[in-house]
């Protein structure tokens, strides 16, 4: 078999700042540097292998990420760790988070509501039905996290209406009311910018990077159920999942991966 060369891309100053944010920001993210303090300028470079101006320019860039913080004669230290949830198993985020703090809910709105066409479509709703709308902040410690847009069926829904929604997950308040398990879910991730109103409920500027989840949980009968638009501050989240490939060469997600929230 002939090799095929292909040519060396030239590194720039930018490319190295940029490897090399996102292997340390993978570190900070493991919490390797719980025991101990990042590494000197010096002994980043010699771990890297790349200039001291690139090591400068890719702390700069974690510390606008808000990760670490600098100051003369004190050094590099981390300000925030994320914390691990899973993308692909239907958990609250009370159960999921429940090692880290405590996970409370800021109930915004809980109504009946006539849903848009789009919503009535997603959950498979006769004409002239209502659904249950819920929004809530939900906070770890005074910590914002997400800006949760939920519409349940209105069956299930307005049985919640009566429910503590301030303490309790939603996916545990289905469960109990319905008297049988989530099944399945079918999401979507995409990056968004905070227009004013999250923004305020996040505590983050106006334009700021969000991360947008949408997930349509059904029951184990596949009942739809439950339709979230959920809006998580971009500087404080990642999804982390893990995935296979089978013989036949298709991918597969792994039912024990985890999310992270910060």
């Amino acid at each position: 078999m002939t090799e095929t060369a292909h040519p060396r891309p030239r590194r720039t100053r930018a490319d190295d700042a940029r490897r090399f944010a996102d292997l340390l920001r993978q570190q900070i993210r493991a919490d390797e540097f719980r025991d101990r303090g990042l590494p000197s300028e010096g002994d980043l470079v010699r771990e890297f292998g790349i200039s001291r101006n690139a090591v400068r320019d890719g702390l700069a860039q974690l510390k606008s990420e808000g990760l670490i913080d600098r100051a003369p004669r004190i050094g590099t230290h981390v300000t925030q760790r994320k914390v691990e949830h899973g993308i692909d198993r239907l958990v609250g985020l009370k159960q999921t988070l429940r090692e880290y703090g405590t996970v409370r809910n800021e109930v915004r709105a809980a109504m009946e509501i006539t849903p848009p066409p789009a919503v009535a479509r997603r959950l498979e709703l006769a004409a002239g039905e209502r659904v249950v709308y819920i929004e809530r902040v939900r906070y770890l410690g005074d910590l914002p996290l997400s800006l949760d847009l939920t519409y349940l069926e209105p069956g299930v829904g307005g049985q919640l209406l009566g429910c503590d929604l301030e303490h309790n997950d939603v996916f545990a308040l289905i469960e109990s009311v319905c008297g049988q398990s989530l099944g399945s879910a079918e999401l979507a991730v995409e990056a968004v910018v905070a227009d004013a109103h999250s923004a305020a409920n996040l505590q983050t500027p106006e334009g700021a990077a969000l991360l947008l989840l949408e997930r349509l949980t059904r029951l184990s009968d596949g009942k739809p159920v439950d339709l979230e638009y959920i809006r998580m501050r971009g500087d404080r989240i990642t999804l982390r999942g893990s995935l296979f490939r089978d013989p036949s060469g298709n991918t597969t997600v792994d039912d024990t991966t985890e999310w992270e929230f910060t």
